[in-house]
């Protein structure tokens, strides 16, 4: 902590102010990256396909959640820190909440329970991956706006493609 405030130009009185402990802080810190890295999110891409089919909401949740991954660091770091179990434990809230809410919109688009579970993992695989290719080497992804609509394209006929025969 006191290596922190000091960063910070504050005292570690004033870190005690606000919060009980380090342990205090990193679940605050957790708590408000929840909020704004999902639940803002998919906010954000309801408003923007308001009215829209299922197909347009998870067209527009894509576009958002790949436009965020531009600057977005802190993901890949809490994935990295999976041995903390506050972080493991966020990380699990968070991905059955992204599971769950891009099962729904699948299933709007007519797919069965199951097949909406498994392509929603298989979304939720893409971003994460993108992710981790943006960070690592962001030469492998479309480098303009033209070619990452049709990288969006293709991205979404993948995941909205014919749905298998069980």
């Amino acid at each position: 902590v006191e290596p922190r405030a000091k960063r910070r130009g504050t005292t570690k009185g004033s870190f005690y102010w606000h919060f009980a402990d380090r342990a205090a802080l990193i679940d605050a810190a957790l708590a408000i990256w929840e909020r704004e890295h999902t639940d803002a999110v998919i906010e954000l891409a309801a408003r923007a396909s308001e009215g829209g089919s299922a197909g347009e909401q998870l067209r527009a949740l894509l576009q958002q959640v790949i436009s965020r991954q531009f600057s977005d660091r802190i993901e890949l770091g809490l994935l990295s820190s999976t041995s903390d179990p506050r972080v493991r434990s966020a990380l699990q809230r968070v991905t059955a909440r992204r599971v769950d809410h891009v099962a729904t919109l699948y299933e709007g688009m007519g797919m069965s329970s199951r097949a909406a579970h498994e392509r929603s993992v298989i979304a939720i695989s893409v971003y994460l991956g993108h992710l981790q290719l943006r960070h690592i080497d962001s030469a492998t992804l479309p480098t303009n706006q033209r070619a990452w609509a049709s990288h969006l394209d293709l991205i979404m006929d993948v995941l909205t493609g014919e749905e298998p025969a069980p």
